[in-house]
């Protein structure tokens, strides 16, 4: 299923570069981490040949760009429409609407939400994003997002436990 190539390589560096993403409790960190994140799934994905996943890759660099200075309700939908109708247009087969719905649970999270929310919504996309990787054959990319699934969970408990302690 999983063959070792440079765009597994690239894949495998996508897994390092996603846990020190999502270990960040700031949430400006997260964002810059996700930024190299993307950049790197660009190549990945398109190296594989699974061009949805590396078009929502591409669109998410942008996304997470202009969310490092901005919140904005009518920019996450701008980019949700955008990766909908590419997605589509790119996308060859029903199973390319896993990385479509993953870009877009990260793109409302990036832009509208933050703490523990956002890496809840977090969380919802990484499922879409794991079912994507296993059915594209992403060593890395399955690696990620069933790690992140439990960083992230780590997280928010650590976040959670920090808000407990902090008084009002």
């Amino acid at each position: 299923m999983f063959e070792l190539n440079i765009a597994q390589i690239f894949g495998l560096l996508s897994f390092t570069l996603g846990i020190l993403c999502f270990y960040q409790r700031d949430d400006r960190k997260l964002k810059i981490m996700m930024l190299l994140l993307q950049l790197n799934n660009v190549l990945h994905y398109g190296l594989l040949g699974a061009w949805t996943a590396s078009l929502s890759s591409l669109l998410s660099v942008a996304r997470t760009g202009l969310a490092i200075r901005t919140k904005s309700r009518r920019l996450a939908y701008l980019f949700m429409l955008l990766s909908i109708i590419l997605g589509i247009w790119v996308g060859d087969h029903w199973t390319d609407m896993f990385a479509i719905l993953g870009s877009c649970m990260g793109t409302y999270a990036v832009f509208c939400l933050s703490g523990i929310r956002m890496r809840l919504a977090f969380l919802l996309g990484a499922v879409f994003w794991l079912t994507n990787n296993i059915i594209v054959g992403s060593l890395g990319g399955t690696l990620l997002e069933s790690t992140l699934i439990i960083v992230n969970l780590n997280t928010i408990y650590r976040l959670y436990r920090q808000r407990q302690k902090t008084p009002a």
